[in-house]
């Protein structure tokens, strides 16, 4: 995952699973829990996040990320935005695969 992609899939995640802590998600993501933080606080900051505190039932505060109107637009945008890039990334590793072959057949 390159750096420009992780708010693409926090966004993602926060759809499936809102009270996601942030260790969880850095962990998932394979990021330092520092970057997890300051992404969720620029999608705070841009409108597209709401945090919301709620009590867990270990008596800790945590906090529930939910997307705002604006975060499911930012969100359809870059999901097809992604799947662009990934299918460039397809085409170009198909056509290494056909070369790879048609150089493996020639040996």
């Amino acid at each position: 995952m390159t750096p420009q992609e992780l708010p693409y899939y926090l966004l993602c995640q926060l759809t499936d699973e809102p009270a996601a802590s942030q260790r969880s998600l850095a962990e998932r993501f394979g990021v330092s829990l520092g970057k997890v933080n300051y992404c969720l606080r620029a999608l705070v900051d841009k409108g597209l996040v709401k945090a919301s505190n709620f009590k867990r039932s270990d008596n800790k505060l945590a906090y529930a990320y939910v997307l705002t109107p604006a975060g499911l637009e930012e969100k359809s945008r870059l999901t097809k935005a992604f799947l662009q890039r990934k299918l460039v990334e397809f085409e170009v590793l198909q056509a290494e695969i056909a070369a790879l072959r048609q150089e493996a057949e020639e040996i």
